[in-house]
């Protein structure tokens, strides 16, 4: 065969990273170029992150529906397990750098934050959600995809009933830590209506201001103040 699909130079250019032909683009003044390199960058990134979710999402499906609850709750435990060690990172650092820190890997959702602040925590939520909730906003629990929804389970569900799989591994964010330490990295307030409100994840900038609730939801008790 001799005839071509792709010249040389268009293999190449299609083997580059994106983000260095946004730098290439940004150094050679060609601010259009760039800006159009940003929009696929967003929307390669976006298809990944989508598609592994939903991958997650089968995978939490297929456990919970052949093995039942108990064996569900032991592979979301083992899957957060790194908490542990996260913990530890996390509290090295600042309220503020915690919060920063969350903040960036939110962000890695591809939507906005919302975050506020008041004179005993800080307050981020993702707006609308990126991660469970954007499944729910994309109808994956519904037929003919219908992911697996978790009758109400004191902890996967945090006593909430027709839970989103995906969603329950927002408590053992919370649990983890606190089985390592004592202490939660941060509380987590799950929506109650998954996909039409986001979780909120609630930083106290003094540890010992965290409500007895986000302890006893879990059966522990809070760390006598020191």
């Amino acid at each position: 065969m001799t005839d071509r699909i792709f010249t040389d130079t268009e293999l190449e250019e299609m083997g580059k990273q994106t983000v260095d032909l946004i730098k290439q683009a940004i150094d050679a003044g060609d601010l259009e170029k760039a800006k159009k390199l940003t929009g696929r960058m967003y929307r390669e990134f976006y298809s990944m992150h989508e598609g592994f979710r939903d991958t997650v999402t089968a995978l939490l499906t297929f456990i919970g529906r052949r093995f039942g609850d108990e064996v569900l709750y032991d592979a979301l435990h083992e899957g957060f397990s790194s908490f542990a060690d996260l913990s530890k990172v996390y509290e090295k650092e600042s309220v503020r750098r915690k919060v920063e820190m969350l903040a960036a890997g939110l962000r890695g959702h591809l939507t906005k934050l919302v975050i506020k602040e008041d004179d005993e925590k800080i307050t981020v939520m993702m707006d609308p959600c990126g991660s469970g909730g954007r499944a729910v906003i994309n109808g994956s629990y519904e037929p003919p995809t219908n992911f697996l929804k978790v009758k109400k389970h004191p902890v996967m569900t945090l006593g909430y009933d027709d839970f989103p799989v995906y969603c329950c591994h927002c408590p053992f964010q919370d649990l983890i830590p606190m089985e390592a330490s004592g202490q939660p990295i941060w509380v987590t307030e799950p929506s109650a209506h998954p996909g039409k409100e986001p979780c909120i994840f609630i930083f106290y900038k003094d540890k010992k201001l965290i409500p007895d609730k986000y302890y006893q939801r879990f059966g522990k008790e809070k760390p006598a103040n020191k």
